[in-house]
């Protein structure tokens, strides 16, 4: 992958998958130019933007405060439009060459259960950071169901539940299209809150959003380990002020995210309860497929087969399925592109 000061040409038409947690860029001729986190920072008096991206992320709890860090994304969605539009001026800038008079082409994902005026939102904040109109937008169960290699042509059941930061997408496709479809905001940052909400409740003990960030990609499991281990962390007690370290086990964070698991695989249930009978046999035969960063929770797949009955796996590169499938698109001119988009070219 290309370090995220990759300069690329006027022109380079791009991908790019807007998340709540990270936004990946997709150029086209090039893969994947950029990753990085889906934050801005402020100065609260004046509104100047500070830093963007990952510079940002590294200033969580560690400002002062005249300083505000923001999302400017919730739940897939936009929760601030002007600082979404900063962002993303900030990011196409920082790997193309693009100008008032040379603007990309741009491809961008988003939920599938966004309304059309979020929609319209999400193209028009892509607009105003610098990309040619129209901009075009694409699903992301469908994006990420091509960048896993699912075969969404085929006049046949693929099953692809994309778990990402704000959202969690769950879509059975068939040729090119998506038959049925779920989308629940329960996702990653569902199970920070629970684990931070756990910590609090059990060992009195608060914790950052990095630490349980940390924390869940460390510790975290959604199934029964064949060996339980222990992780150290170091947080504010609630009762003193003071710093504390506490040990806790991947049987105690498990138990701490039971519940948006458990929102997950009903989502699941909900949409193969909406699938045609021979679609469902299709996906039985195909099995489902796991994207998006939540797909890496060790032994969801697991749990995801022990209670559909389906056969269950991981994709080969779940974190970025969803852009890759839309740089397909940007890469695949014919009818893949024409099916989804029209000409493209337009």
């Amino acid at each position: 992958m290309k370090n995220s000061w990759y300069k690329g040409v006027i022109g380079r038409d791009l991908a790019i998958d807007l998340g709540t947690a990270n936004t990946v860029v997709y150029a086209q001729g090039e893969g994947i130019v950029l990753d990085e986190s889906s934050i801005v920072a402020i100065n609260r008096r004046t509104g100047d933007v500070i830093a963007v991206g990952d510079e940002a992320k590294r200033m969580l709890g560690r400002v002062p405060p005249n300083i505000e860090v923001i999302r400017p994304l919730r739940d897939g969605v936009i929760f601030d439009f002007d600082l979404c539009e900063k962002m993303l001026r900030y990011f196409i800038q920082k790997v193309t060459n693009s100008s008032r008079w040379s603007k990309p082409r741009v491809i961008i994902c988003i939920p599938s259960g966004v309304t059309g005026v979020e929609r319209r939102a999400v193209q028009d904040a892509a607009e105003f950071a610098g990309a040619r109109k129209p901009v075009h937008v694409i699903e992301e169960p469908m994006a990420a169901a091509i960048g896993a290699g699912l075969r969404v042509h085929d006049p046949a059941g693929n099953m692809v539940v994309d778990i990402g930061g704000g959202t969690t997408e769950v879509a059975v496709i068939s040729m090119g299209g998506i038959v049925a479809s779920e989308s629940s905001r329960v996702a990653g940052d569902e199970f920070d809150e629970t684990i931070a909400a756990y910590m609090k409740r059990e060992h009195s003990i608060a914790l950052g959003e990095r630490t349980v960030e940390q924390l869940k990609m460390s510790v975290a499991s959604a199934y029964s380990l064949e060996e339980e281990f222990h992780a150290e962390v170091r947080g504010r007690d609630l009762v003193t002020g003071l710093p504390r370290t506490v040990v806790v086990s991947t049987q105690e964070i498990r138990e701490a995210i039971e519940e948006p698991v458990a929102s997950i695989i009903d989502v699941v249930k909900a949409t193969l309860d909406k699938t045609q009978p021979e679609l469902a046999a299709d996906v039985m035969e195909r099995g489902i497929v796991l994207t998006g960063g939540g797909a890496l929770l060790p032994g969801l797949d697991a749990v995801i087969e022990l209670e559909t009955g389906m056969p269950t796996r991981v994709a080969d590169n779940p974190l970025y399925a969803v852009v890759l499938g839309s740089g397909q698109c940007l890469e695949n001119t014919g009818a893949q592109s024409e099916m989804l988009f029209g000409d493209f070219n337009d």
